[in-house]
């Protein structure tokens, strides 16, 4: 268990908020760390790339020139891989690059990545009411009031989307905005800092914390 300090929207300290993830041994949980995250980076691929060999390249029916006499090259088709234009040797085609892994694990992973960024975790109480209105300069000068490198990747994760908060959020450039229900591993390790609202911790606690 990790106990928090809770800070309210000036900064200041509002009590305490506890995380109990059951994580992964210590031998293992690099590894298992690097699977969940290798599996949605490759799940994220499109595996749309693809190019032509010399069967599908258009044209290159007829020979070019004659077999023998010419003093050139024999050649059979001005479409081969030799050619500009020609096929393309071993070229990428389409594929599913999807990894499977069992749900115990990617939620195992998960908690284990989670819990390892406590150091680099702030928890603030919600903030929604404190922005009646979209305004990005104010989310700017909380999250300094609450110790958080502006310049740094931020990770923002919040229990629900709430328009105000999503408008205020979205013109930082280095800024990402999450729900509780949609963290992922690629999140939590690219980030630098990450703020959580007290009950996005509730929530996560709620739903990860009895596995």
């Amino acid at each position: 268990m990790v106990d928090c300090v809770v800070k309210d929207w000036q900064g200041a300290e509002a009590g305490q908020a506890s995380l109990d993830l059951r994580v992964a041994k210590e031998g293992s949980a690099a590894h298992i760390v690097h699977r969940a995250l290798v599996r949605q980076m490759n799940n994220a691929r499109q595996g749309t790339a693809c190019t032509k060999t010399r069967a599908e390249v258009r044209g290159g029916g007829r020979k070019p020139w004659r077999q023998k006499g010419t003093g050139r090259a024999r050649a059979g088709s001005n479409r081969s891989p030799l050619w500009r234009g020609g096929g393309v040797i071993f070229g990428p085609k389409p594929r599913d690059y999807s990894v499977k892994m069992n749900r115990k694990e990617r939620r195992l992973a998960l908690r284990t990545a989670f819990q390892s960024r406590v150091d680099n975790l702030v928890i603030v109480q919600d903030f929604a009411e404190n922005l009646p209105r979209p305004k990005t300069k104010e989310l700017v000068q909380a999250m300094s009031r609450w110790g958080i490198e502006v310049e740094s990747k931020i990770l923002l994760i919040v229990s629900q989307r709430n328009d105000n908060v999503y408008l205020s959020a979205r013109n930082v450039g280095n800024l990402r905005l999450i729900s509780a229900n949609n963290l992922n591993i690629f999140d939590i390790l690219a980030a630098d800092q990450i703020v959580a609202t007290q009950s996005a911790i509730e929530t996560i606690q709620e739903v990860y914390g009895d596995d």
